[in-house]
């Protein structure tokens, strides 16, 4: 595009211009800088994300008639990964007084011996997820403390030429990072799917229809899904592991550090819609189990949606509805619901 001269920008928008010092310009516009800054956004919006991924993976367990047992600290201890018991003291936390969960504890009741993976080990793969959040904020705690340009003044007024702005160690946090986002999507779009399946939703009806077979209930808002996963596994594949040189071969191997901070913003973006749908199915066969009752804290998620999406009723366009999903993911009102009741949520 065109650049306006910076001096009348200032002027037109009634800001005074900051005098800078030497070498003041280079840390303002220096590639790493702007790495950092989309990292600590991305570390900021997966946090909260994988919040909501509890939430959504306590709602799928407790309308598929799985089981909070699995998620108990002494199995949590046999494996004392600090996401994992995060998550499922969380898991544990939303699905207290459950009057569904209360339906099939007694061993007669019960409908199978162990849940699917992507109910049972969403502790392990959420705290996955925590924990590598955390190592990406540590980095960027030490890139917040660093001086990145080149040569560097020293303190006893030397100037020396340095490396200290390449990108790696930012680039290799950002490409861990869409891994999780793509790893997150995964497992809460398999836990979707298993709702719109007869032989595995356990009597619901099927694709969560009003009236299946004419109906086709949620089967378009899993194939939405299914896409963005799809997108987010190739958003995964690392671009730190590439480079390609510059500056007459002087720049012979560079981070791609901005190439992964595009496209972590794309899978962070992506996560958010396909815990969105989920949230949306899972209320949806929460009132499908009625009159049995949810736990105080998913009710109160159903209620917040339930304030834009309808109930469960005959075929309507989704798309409205799965963008109401989003925003009350994406402002952390799927959280907020559940913390009206629980209690903040680690």
């Amino acid at each position: 595009g065109n650049l306006q001269p910076a001096g009348e920008a200032l002027k037109q928008a009634h800001i005074e211009p900051v005098e800078l010092a030497a070498k003041e310009g280079l840390a303002l516009i220096n590639g790493t800088d702007g790495m950092l800054g989309m990292l600590i956004l991305a570390i900021h919006d997966l946090t909260a994300l994988v919040r909501t991924a509890d939430v959504s993976a306590a709602m799928s367990v407790e309308a598929l008639l799985g089981t909070d047992r699995v998620f108990m600290p002494e199995l949590q201890a046999l494996r004392p990964h600090p996401g994992q018991a995060l998550s499922a003291a969380n898991m544990t936390k939303v699905l207290r007084e459950s009057g569904i969960m209360a339906s099939h504890r007694d061993p007669e009741s019960c409908t199978r011996v162990q849940d699917a993976y992507s109910l049972r080990c969403a502790p392990q793969v959420a705290g996955a997820a925590r924990d590598t959040i955390a190592h990406a904020a540590t980095v960027a705690g030490w890139e917040l403390a660093s001086a990145v340009d080149n040569p560097a003044v020293l303190a006893d007024g030397r100037v020396e030429s340095n490396g200290n702005f390449h990108g790696a160690p930012i680039a290799y946090v950002l490409d861990f990072l869409a891994v999780v986002a793509a790893d997150l999507a995964s497992m809460s779009e398999r836990r979707t799917d298993r709702f719109l399946d007869v032989a595995r939703n356990h009597g619901l009806p099927a694709f969560l229809a009003h009236d299946p077979g004419v109906d086709s209930g949620h089967m378009i808002a899993q194939y939405t899904q299914a896409a963005i996963v799809s997108e987010l596994k190739r958003l995964a594949v690392p671009a730190s592991v590439d480079s390609i040189p510059s500056s007459a071969m002087q720049e012979d191997h560079v981070s791609m550090g901005w190439s992964a901070a595009r496209k972590l913003r794309r899978s962070v973006d992506g996560l958010t819609r396909v815990l969105a749908v989920e949230v949306l199915t899972a209320a949806r066969a929460l009132d499908l189990r009625a009159p049995l009752e949810p736990a105080p804290a998913t009710a109160a998620v159903v209620k917040a949606l339930r304030e834009t999406v309808p109930a469960p009723g005959p075929d309507r366009f989704l798309a409205p509805e799965i963008e109401s999903a989003v925003r009350l993911v994406a402002e952390g009102g799927v959280v907020a619901a559940a913390e009206s009741v629980t209690g903040p949520l680690n």
